[in-house]
């Protein structure tokens, strides 16, 4: 029996927060009895936090982290993982398009890997959405060779050893495809999985805002080119070493 850490990420989803937790708060009942749900409301400008606040009076497994503005989504999947305090983590969205008893089925993949990873197979996004989604994979490989299949899946499952040991730096629209790379290189262990995708059915994305694209690209490129200054520097030789005698 796993503790789980459910970590939700939520900016302006007043309208379907409340679903998603009792479907999430469900889903974890069904495969455990140590269970956390912290939702961590990103500076939203609705009522999502108060309805999150309201969740966690009436079930004290569910916890409300807030920042007092928008920071972005990796940010918000950062201040979600360090308050995670259980033995897995589990990540999805609060935008509900996801099946969170799906997780009954990643759990048995954990005791071979360090990460169960979702894959959306068919994604219902709209269709320029899928378009930049193709381009951003695409990206990500000729950067950085195979990473996933669906690298901003946001349905993954893994120990909360993988965030002691891999250290992410983008707040943005990188976080997931930083995590992930930074976790193979770190050899950890990778299964992935399909994983069940709704359409949105109320408020609206932001990946797919300019200022998110432009930011994205910016900290992807900086990912490669720290990773490429990190491996030159372990290739180089080591200076002479002159031992003294006494």
């Amino acid at each position: 029996m796993f503790s789980i850490s459910a970590v939700l990420p939520a900016y302006n989803e007043e309208k379907v927060i409340a679903d998603t937790v009792a479907a999430v708060v469900a889903a974890l009942t069904d495969v455990t009895d140590d269970y956390e749900v912290v939702v961590v409301n990103d500076g939203s400008r609705d009522r999502t936090r108060q309805v999150v606040e309201e969740l966690s009076a009436a079930n004290p497994r569910v916890r409300c982290v807030s920042h007092p503005v928008n920071r972005g989504y990796g940010a918000a999947l950062g201040t979600g993982f360090a308050s995670a305090t259980k033995e897995l983590v589990f990540m999805t969205d609060g935008d509900k398009q996801f099946d969170p008893w799906e997780i009954a089925l990643f759990l048995p993949h954990i005791d071979r890997a360090d990460l169960v990873i979702g894959y959306r197979s068919p994604r219902r996004d709209p269709f320029m959405r899928l378009v930049n989604a193709w381009g951003w994979n695409l990206l990500v490989r000729l950067l950085f060779g195979y990473v996933a299949r669906d690298v901003d899946c946001a349905f993954k499952l893994f120990r909360r050893s993988v965030l002691e040991d891999v250290r992410v730096e983008s707040t943005g629209a990188t976080f997931s495809s930083e995590f992930l790379i930074k976790a193979r290189r770190r050899g950890h262990r990778i299964v992935e999985m399909r994983a069940t995708h709704y359409p949105r059915t109320v408020g609206s994305a932001t990946g797919a805002k300019l200022s998110v694209i432009v930011r994205a690209f910016r900290d992807l490129l900086k990912l490669r080119l720290s990773l490429s200054k990190s491996m030159n520097a372990a290739k180089e030789p080591l200076g002479d070493v002159t031992q003294g005698s006494g």
